[in-house]
């Protein structure tokens, strides 16, 4: 039997009365749009006279029409400044284009904008590829039987590794979302736990001043553990891949006043650095420096951050603005050394030569427009930018681009995004504010944490945030409109640590569990 068509709509009837007349469409203005680069403001297209209600999609197939650069089109974010508003200082300092310009810009409540100007749009290329956001628990993993202190995952984003306050460091496997290993040797709570970036050791550093290193593929140690801190160690950093691919150096930083540098053929420790007069809170591997050999960032409760030459341990400088202890140190290029060689495309790298290739060529293509940038935290409610080695053959520039101010109390937690265009720092103060990665110049701030905010992660395309906080939730932030775009409750007591990979969120906290989170 043939499908019967449901009958056509009756018309209205209006009974000897006479229609109303359709609204007439308001007539769309057209406004003159100058696309400058976000880079270095150049412009990158005469001026053009769109109409205001022209999609946002239609600007990007414009400006890749008009820039002929590249012959693939390339996904671009948009944003419009807007003048400094003197009423309030909290408030956000740009407009994101997410639907068209008289949406977003000509309808802005600041009325900071008219048909009549030139609206100076400001592009910033995107990540190809795109994560999905993260909306559901998709496992909740039991077995450590004490808070979970760090978490981390590994840089091809199959294993995931914990440390808690059970003395002992676990292995998950993320494929399957199942316990690997238990990770056991240490006599005090596991504080860190750093995999070294070709994913072929994990280093774990505890409350007892051991540093321990194990095989992944295991889950055994690899001989005893590396003895010399009087204190508990805080941090741990591994070299960088595309400085050394064969035997990467472990650097770690104690509570007593020290930063070890081992080596991990010989299992020695080949140099301590003493400087600091008090507890060293972060070390970071960095991959800039004299000649482009590797240096050592360390931040400490006396209150300075130190530079040092990591080939033999010479200071190169000493910066000393902060007024309060120095806790938490990110550099723009932390997300290339942690994924080393691992990229988007999955490709495995077949020999450390390749490995090594494969790694340079991404740190070069994210420090070619910008050097290496460092930003610290501190417990004086400040942030610093720096560029220490602006120019590549190591020229000396030791004070701050920009005091990052606005937070209310302490800072906890500060991160660059993966491409370094943004920086977003937590802190005590319950919020997260965003940052410009290369200016230091404030964004927005992101309210809706009712509790101190421990961490912060970044997806791998820079387009998420991930925050955890002392209320029990984790928050993905939407970074168009400065607003929560999925709050994640579940855990039930303090988030401790939190990391990003691929479209997966993984956190523990005080109440034991490890959880997953993603789309």
């Amino acid at each position: 039997m043939a499908a019967l068509l449901p009958p056509p709509k009756r018309q209205k009837v209006y009974h000897g009365v006479e229609p109303p007349t359709p609204e007439p469409q308001a007539p769309v203005p057209n406004v003159v749009v100058q696309f400058v680069s976000e880079e270095d403001g150049q412009p990158m297209a005469p001026a053009v006279n769109v109409p205001a209600d022209f999609a946002r999609e239609g600007l990007e197939a414009l400006v890749n029409k008009l820039s002929t650069q590249d012959d693939e089109p390339v996904p671009f974010a948009f944003h419009v400044t807007l003048p400094p508003s003197s009423s309030d200082a909290n408030a956000p300092t740009r407009v994101m284009i997410s639907n068209s310009l008289q949406q977003d810009v000509l309808k802005h409540p600041s009325n900071a904008f008219t048909q009549e100007d030139i609206i100076v749009v400001h592009c910033s290329p995107q990540a190809v590829f795109k994560v999905r956001p993260a909306t559901r628990c998709s496992s909740t993993l039991s077995g450590h039987s004490s808070p979970i202190l760090c978490a981390s995952f590994s840089p091809t984003g199959r294993l995931l590794a914990t440390g808690s306050g059970d003395n002992n460091a676990r292995l998950w496997d993320l494929d399957t979302e199942t316990p690997s290993h238990v990770l056991s040797g240490h006599k005090g709570w596991v504080l860190c736990v750093e995999w070294e970036a070709r994913e072929r050791k994990l280093a774990t550093g505890g409350h007892d001043g051991h540093v321990r290193m194990w095989d992944p593929k295991t889950g055994k140690s690899l001989g005893d553990a590396l003895k010399g801190h009087s204190k508990w160690v805080t941090s741990l950093s591994w070299e960088p891949i595309h400085l050394n691919p064969t035997t990467p150096r472990l650097a770690s930083s104690s509570k007593d006043g020290t930063v070890r540098v081992w080596s991990t053929s010989t299992r020695r420790c080949e140099y301590t650095l003493g400087g600091h007069t008090a507890s060293v809170n972060v070390v970071k591997w960095g991959g800039g420096g004299p000649k482009g050999r590797g240096v050592l960032y360390t931040a400490s409760s006396d209150r300075s951050v130190r530079v040092w030459d990591a080939n033999g341990g010479r200071l190169l400088h000493t910066l000393k603005d902060h007024a309060h202890w120095v806790t938490t140190l990110a550099l723009n290029t932390d997300f290339v050394l942690r994924t080393g060689p691992y990229d988007h495309t999955s490709k495995r790298p077949s020999s450390d030569e390749e490995a090594q290739s494969f790694a340079a060529a991404r740190y070069q293509a994210l420090v070619s427009h910008t050097p290496e940038l460092l930003i610290t935290g501190s417990d004086d409610h400040t942030l610093f930018l720096w560029s220490l080695f602006a120019t590549m053959d190591g020229e000396r520039k030791t004070k701050p681009l920009a005091r990052l101010t606005g937070h209310q109390r302490q800072v906890s937690h500060v991160a660059f995004s993966p491409d370094g265009r943004w920086a977003a720092s937590a802190g005590w103060d319950s919020a997260v504010r965003v940052w410009e990665g290369r200016t230091g110049k404030f964004v927005a701030t992101l309210r809706g944490h009712v509790g101190a905010v421990y961490r912060l992660a970044w997806s791998a395309d820079s387009r998420q945030l991930v925050s955890a906080s002392k209320d029990s939730t984790l928050k993905l932030w939407d970074l168009k409109t400065y607003k929560i775009r999925t709050d994640l409750p579940g855990h039930t007591d303090e988030v401790y640590c939190v990391d990003f990979v691929a479209d997966k969120v993984v956190s523990g906290g005080k109440d034991r569990t490890v959880k997953i989170w993603k789309n």
